[in-house]
């Protein structure tokens, strides 16, 4: 497994656990608490500087990712969907809005092999469908 994919892990695992927890997405509260999650967890150092910038990234945006969630899935409020679908789809967004490294197309392969590993089975092609729609939206 690539560094990136651990990375983009680590991200789904904190986000996920922060989501959960319903903790704050203020960045200085973000980054004590995954301070304490790197303590608890075995978090590869390597791993870590892109999964910082992914979970910062995201926190600091998610209002503009999950607006941009909203209007391209149909049916399907945000705050309905599964926290580890939810969350899988605010990474591959974040990449696709504010990377420069990430093609919006490795975005979102690797959110779909993502969701193959942490997700269910139908989640796959829900999470395509989202993110295909927003790509199409942002090359416009």
């Amino acid at each position: 497994m690539g560094l990136r994919r651990k990375s983009r892990e680590l991200a789904l695992q904190f986000l996920f656990s922060h989501d959960f927890q319903e903790r704050s997405c203020a960045p200085d509260d973000v980054a004590r608490d995954l301070d304490m999650f790197c303590q608890l967890f075995d978090v590869s150092q390597k791993a870590l500087p892109y999964g910082r910038e992914l979970i910062l990234g995201i926190c600091r945006h998610r209002e503009e990712i999950d607006a941009l969630l909203a209007t391209h899935s149909h049916n399907w409020r945000v705050e309905r969907m599964s926290l580890v679908d939810r969350n899988i789809l605010r990474i591959a967004v974040f990449e696709m809005r504010h990377c420069d490294q990430a093609p919006a197309q490795v975005a979102i392969n690797e959110a779909l092999e993502i969701a193959k590993r942490y997700s269910i089975g139908e989640s796959v092609s829900f999470i395509n469908g989202i993110l295909d729609a927003i790509q199409a939206s942002l090359a416009t």
